[in-house]
């Protein structure tokens, strides 16, 4: 689903044309394709310790007791100087990778790869040390970004209505044992489970929700999940502004949350409305409405999906991730509803053709 159709540039990365690959891979699994201009390699591996390990924190991949943490979404960070970290005096290097973990039981973390390290004893770094009750007090971090305006970098909790958006800058706060600034968005932001996390041009925020509905007949989800755009009121600090969510409309009428009921067994699964909006090459007018406005709502933290129902925005189905489309100057942004993911499911023709 894309949200606008501009035209796009050829793409660049560090100033250099990428040529893409010649044709995307079939739908079945298969070995990933790379543009010419890329290699892959390995950077990290679970079992890797980490420099500064905290409580059940010890491993890249892995916490002490073998949960398996799920290091998620890369960010890479090409800084103009040394962030600093546990060492004193050591340098870190200028090229970074950053990363959530998935894992829950409020034991997820945040680490840095230290590309230009090569000693094992400094090539990984943790950026959420746990408190003194041996927790951290996040989950499941997903997505990440840098936003270029307030430099700092953003996580995304994909955990429900007890998820939400984390942010710290690039250094290393020595006082602390952690990203300095470390701090959660929940009273900006609000909470949800948000999953990608992307900044345009002018500093506002898009944010991709992976929540899933109610389960009815054949396995189908009921569509449950916003995306939401966050508009600060400077956009060098995100503790204030709006919080806006997308709303599609289909012949005049808002398409709105249809909650699971008596008079509606299957929700929102089967109707026309979810026809129409998943008809390939079909184009609805969309809007923004607000759902949060910490000027007049506060900063108390809220739950961004319950207000987003309230408001009248567009549930869809899981949707997985965005990504502004290379060279559209941020005026297109794409984003890939995960549905059902049952096989059951998939095979129904009637929720096939809704998307699943």
């Amino acid at each position: 689903m894309a949200a606008s159709n501009a035209a796009a540039d050829k793409v660049r990365v560090f100033n250099e044309i990428v040529s893409g690959v010649p044709a995307p891979n079939p739908v079945v699994v298969s070995d990933t394709v790379f543009s010419p201009e890329f290699a892959d390699g390995r950077v990290a591996q679970g079992i890797d310790l980490l420099e500064n390990p905290s409580g059940l924190i010890t491993q890249f991949g892995y916490l002490s007791d073998g949960t398996n943490t799920e290091p998620d979404e890369n960010t890479y960070l090409i800084l103009d100087h040394n962030p600093g970290g546990p060492t004193p005096d050591y340098d870190y290097g200028r090229h970074f990778l950053f990363q959530g973990h998935e894992n829950s039981g409020d034991l997820a973390y945040v680490t840095r790869i230290n590309l230009d390290v090569a000693s094992p004893a400094h090539r990984i770094t943790l950026l959420t040390p746990v408190d003194a009750t041996g927790i951290t007090f996040f989950n499941r971090i997903d997505g990440s970004t840098w936003n270029l305006f307030t430099g700092t970098l953003l996580f995304a909790q994909e955990n429900g209505a007890l998820g939400g958006v984390i942010e710290m800058g690039a250094d290393f706060d020595p006082n602390t044992g952690g990203g300095a600034g470390l701090r959660t968005l929940y009273g900006s932001l609000g909470q949800g489970g948000y999953e990608g996390i992307h900044a345009d041009d002018w500093g506002n925020m898009l944010i991709v929700e992976d929540v899933g509905g109610t389960l009815v007949l054949n396995n189908a989800k009921n569509p449950n999940s916003f995306v939401y755009r966050f508009v600060p009121l400077n956009r060098n600090d995100l503790t204030h502004g709006k919080l806006q969510a997308l709303q599609v409309s289909i012949n005049g009428n808002p398409v709105v949350f249809l909650p699971v009921d008596d008079k509606h067994p299957n929700g929102d699964t089967r109707s026309e409305n979810q026809l129409l909006v998943h008809t390939v090459g079909a184009s609805w007018p969309v809007q923004w409405v607000t759902v949060h406005d910490t000027e007049i709502n506060g900063t108390d933290p809220f739950d961004a999906n319950a207000l987003g129902k309230a408001a009248g925005a567009t549930p869809f189905k899981r949707p997985e991730n965005g990504q502004f489309q290379p060279g559209s100057h941020f005026q297109t942004f794409f984003f890939t509803p995960t549905c059902a993911t049952d096989n059951i499911a998939g095979t129904d023709p009637g929720l096939a053709a809704r998307g699943t």
